[in-house]
């Protein structure tokens, strides 16, 4: 990144000095210092700067530098334009001389919860380095995917300057964990030997998910041609990068900074920064410009708390306030121009307008552009230019990307998640009882558990496109029912995970504890064995017993009796010879039984 925006910072001063139509009679000098990404060296160096009436700041590219500087400028009145230090806690009402001239990460990590939304995974585990930048990026991704449903399961903070055992366990730990969702937050000194250990661990394979924040794509796109060692250790991840939209302009410089770098015998590449470095010098031009076209003077004064101490080298004296930072800061605020990384304004928060991201697919010796990221429209396969032409439309309709290989060169969307290795089961409580044992049954041993309501569990466990070990643990002795009430209560206070059985729901149990929807229609019902049925002549005797048909036959004949008493004397039907009149009554007793009785009324009357 600094051998890209130093040369581009003095490619833009070559060129605002050649520009008549700005700081016309006037010469932008460019004073360099190198803190080697040490705050110490910063702090001393910026000191150092400051003793020659500087009146604006161009940089550092280290966040963590970006803090420390921001002290110094603050005291002095010196507006600070950084066009790499993209650490969110930067703040202006902090550091109100702070104006960063590059995307923030606050947006960067908007767009990875968006990437991950797209995908649909709930966890992550956040790769970063312990530091301003580190911490504060996975801060704002935390927030970003709370609000996308998801979270940060699991944070590997590398210390800076680690070594590679101290990575490799790191990386070791994360992979026991069950996100198979990595998001890489680093700086590049580190970042490719992340993955040559990871890939050592067998963790760039298959099922793995890596999404690496633009400090991969500034290493891409410095390095040219990669060595096809170091490149297959990153096929399949997804890297993002800043948006610097394609123009005339930014061809023409890139070809200048190519001729200049090898004129210089400068190896790498330019890359997005760069191009925020160059656009930061024109920034500071106008700004001077305009705050000496208003008639304004560039004098300083000496900051009354700044004195030199007895027997101490440090001249703090030499220290001078600049009297028109406010002015020049003023001016800075107000910019509205076209550079070579598209609109550069900046909103009421001092962050550029229409951050937006690049995202690519590294494959092959190379890596290949998937769709872009916007705070304007979110995810989409079209360019921001052409989104910001059309109204904002950030629905999950309207939210696409590219297909994507992933690790193991499978086009086949991870799933994101696995059982971890130090996972513990499914704790499923089951009721050991004596009744319906058609729906639970308990054999020997706690996993021989059968049953309906066991095999609706175990089908709805492999219907989840993870597996789930479960273990069942039975509770009551098999004798008598245990309490169900006990047995839910057992979830709410986590001494069970989930329980099965022939849980009836109702209201208390509703209190506690979540119910699936009912499997079994409740209702009165009756259950009796199932027996072959033989039908032969005699079946109609099977609806009563024997007794039942002894007394039905005494009341016939007893019906038949009452009506000869009633009917002999004045029907002929029941007169004759008493055998005769017996049979009478026997034979109107049967016929009640198979004919209507509006006919032996007729027959009778």
């Amino acid at each position: 990144i600094g051998r890209a925006a130093r040369l581009a910072i003095e490619l833009a001063v070559d060129d605002v000095n050649a520009d008549r139509t700005v700081l016309a009679g006037t010469t932008l000098n460019l004073i360099s210092q190198d803190t080697n990404c040490s705050g110490f060296l910063g702090t001393i160096e910026a000191l150092q700067l400051m003793e020659k009436n500087v009146v604006a700041v161009i940089g550092p590219q280290s966040s963590g530098i970006g803090h420390v500087i921001s002290h110094v400028v603050n005291e002095l009145h010196v507006p600070l334009l950084s066009f790499a230090a993209t650490d969110p806690t930067l703040s202006a009402s902090e550091y109100p001389y702070f104006l960063r001239s590059t995307i923030s990460d606050y947006f960067q990590m908007h767009a990875v919860a968006s990437i991950i939304d797209y995908f649909q995974w709930k966890e992550v585990t956040a790769i970063f380095v312990d530091d301003d930048y580190g911490r504060g990026g996975v801060s704002v991704l935390g927030d970003a995917l709370g609000a996308k449903r998801a979270r940060i399961s699991h944070k590997a903070a590398i210390p800076p300057n680690s070594d590679t055992d101290l990575i490799n366990d790191v990386l070791f730990r994360a992979n026991m964990m069950e996100s198979r969702v990595f998001v890489v937050h680093v700086n590049p000194d580190a970042g490719m030997r992340i993955f040559a250990i990871a890939n050592k661990l067998q963790m760039m394979g298959t099922g793995y998910v890596w999404i690496v924040t633009d400090w991969l794509a500034a290493v891409l796109d410095s390095s040219g041609p990669g060595d096809p060692k170091a490149m297959s250790y990153i096929q399949g991840l997804i890297v993002l990068r800043q948006h610097t939209p394609d123009s005339d302009a930014k061809r023409k410089f890139v070809a200048k900074w190519n001729n200049a770098a090898n004129n210089r015998s400068i190896a790498s590449g330019m890359n997005s920064y760069g191009f925020y470095a160059y656009d930061s010098v024109w920034v500071v031009a106008r700004a001077i410009n305009e705050y000496l076209n208003s008639g304004q003077q560039i004098t300083f004064s000496a900051d009354p708390r700044l004195h030199n101490s007895n027997g101490s080298s440090l001249r703090l004296s030499k220290l001078k306030i600049f009297d028109g930072g406010d002015q020049l800061l003023q001016q800075l605020l107000l910019t509205n121009m076209t550079g070579l990384t598209g609109l550069v304004q900046f909103n009421a928060d001092r962050n550029l307008v229409r951050p937006a991201y690049d995202i690519l697919n590294v494959g092959g010796t190379g890596s290949r552009l998937i769709g872009h990221w916007s705070n304007y429209s979110g995810l989409s396969v079209s360019s921001p230019e052409i989104l910001y032409r059309k109204p904002p439309n950030t629905s999950t309709s309207a939210q696409q990307l590219h297909s994507v290989v992933w690790p193991g060169d499978t086009t086949t969307k991870p799933r994101g998640w696995v059982f971890p290795n130090n996972g513990q089961p499914l704790r499923v409580g089951v009721p050991n009882k004596p009744s319906f044992r058609e729906l639970v049954s308990v054999g020997k041993g706690p996993d021989n558990v059968t049953g309906y309501s066991v095999d609706i569990f175990n089908a709805a466990i492999k219907l989840l496109p993870y597996p789930v070990p479960c273990q069942f643990i039975t509770i009551g002795d098999g004798s008598k029912n245990p309490n169900y009430d006990d047995i839910i209560s057992r979830i709410a206070t986590n001494a069970l995970d989930a329980a099965v059985g022939d849980f009836a729901i109702v209201r208390n149990r509703t209190k506690i504890a979540e119910f699936t929807q009912p499997y079994i229609e409740a209702g009165l019902v009756i259950v009796a064995p199932v027996r072959k049925a033989n039908s032969n002549a005699w079946a109609f005797f099977k609806p009563f017993t024997l007794e039942m048909w002894c007394v039905t036959g005494t009341l016939f004949i007893f019906v038949g009796v009452v009506v000869w008493i009633l009917e002999h004397r004045s029907n002929e039907e029941f007169r004759g010879s008493p055998r005769r009149q017996i049979l009478t009554i026997f034979w109107f007793s049967f016929s009640t039984m198979f004919f209507a009785h509006s006919k032996f009324t007729k027959c009778i009357t």
